[in-house]
This record gives structure tokens, C-alpha cells and sequence, in this order.
């Protein structure tokens, strides 16, 4: 019988409480927004088809809250290990094997996403700084729904850091019985 003991059952983890914190933040964030389109839907319904009235704003603002719920929503995710997951190797593998096996995809992910992070700032900041704005009636100033670009992969290459930090912290331990 195999089971995973922390290396250091009397160390605080700290930091992955307080990122695992922050992920359930930012899932309840993610769900208001997403509660928040679906009621601007609504409301849009309503104002085209009962008061055959045209909208102007609330298909544009409906994207934005989708794609920035999406983004913001992607720490909570992996903290619940909700993304696409195939373990099929991993269950293949011994368990020092799948041990790193996890290692190595967990470091892949941060690479990535630290990349992403980096030209996801770089163009949000880029949009701030020039001043652009949506090419609408509404001109909304796009540095507001490209901050989700930042934020969300900030928060996922954290929470991705504190999984591997925890995958580092245990250690598998064969009971034969």
C-alpha cells in the first residue's frame, strides 16, 4: 500500500495557504462575474425583444466579464485540479517515476505561464499607457478588461508554484502489508 506523507509534517506551509486563499478568491470573483454577464444577458434580452429597444453597451461589457472571469477564474481551477488532467501515464509509472513526472509538467506549466505572464503585462501596460480605447460607442478604455490578462495569470503561476512546492514537500512512502 503506497500512501504520501509530507516531508515536513511540523513545517507551516504558509505559502500555499495563503495562495490557496487567494484561488478561492478569485473563484468567487470569477462566478460574479460570470453571474454578472449572464444578468447584463438577461437584461439585454429584455431591452431588445419587451421594449424593442436597441443596446449599445452590454454585448461589448457581456465579452469583456466572460473572457476576464475565464483569466481570473484559472488559479481557482488548477487549485481544484479542474483543468485538463491525463494521468494515464502517471498511473503507469512507480511512484518515484510519477513524482516526477509531476515535477517536470508542473515546471513546464510555470515556464509557460510565467512567459504569458510577462507579454500579458507587457500588453496591458502597453494599452494603459497609449491610451486605447475599444473601437465602439462606448470607447471603453481597454486597459480595464486587459488587466484580467495579468491578474489571472499571476494568480494561476502562483498557485502553479505553491502545487509544485507542494509536490516537492511530499514524499512516498510503500507500506507492504
Amino acid at each position: 500500500m503506497e500512501t504520501t506523507m509530507p516531508a515536513h509534517s511540523d513545517k507551516p506551509r504558509v505559502f500555499q495557504q495563503a495562495v490557496g486563499w487567494v484561488s478561492e478568491v478569485s473563484g468567487w470573483v470569477a462566478a460574479a462575474m460570470i453571474l454578472g454577464a449572464v444578468f447584463l444577458t438577461c437584461q439585454m434580452i429584455f431591452v431588445r425583444f419587451v421594449l424593442n429597444a436597441s443596446t449599445v453597451w452590454q454585448t461589448e461589457v457581456v465579452v469583456y466579464l466572460m473572457v476576464g472571469a475565464t483569466l481570473v477564474g484559472l488559479a481557482f481551477v488548477q487549485k481544484h485540479k479542474g483543468h485538463v488532467n491525463v494521468d494515464l501515464l502517471k498511473l503507469w509509472l512507480s511512484p518515484n517515476a510519477g513524482r516526477t513526472l509531476e515535477i517536470v509538467t508542473h515546471s513546464a506549466a510555470i515556464i509557460v505561464i510565467g512567459v504569458c505572464l510577462f507579454y500579458g503585462y507587457e500588453f496591458w501596460h502597453l494599452a494603459q499607457s497609449r491610451g486605447w480605447t475599444s473601437d465602439t460607442v462606448t470607447a471603453v478604455p481597454l486597459w480595464i478588461p486587459y488587466l484580467a490578462l495579468p491578474v489571472g495569470l499571476g494568480l494561476m503561476l502562483l498557485q502553479l508554484i505553491a502545487d509544485l512546492l507542494d509536490v516537492l514537500s511530499t514524499s512516498h512512502i510503500r507500506e507492504d502489508a
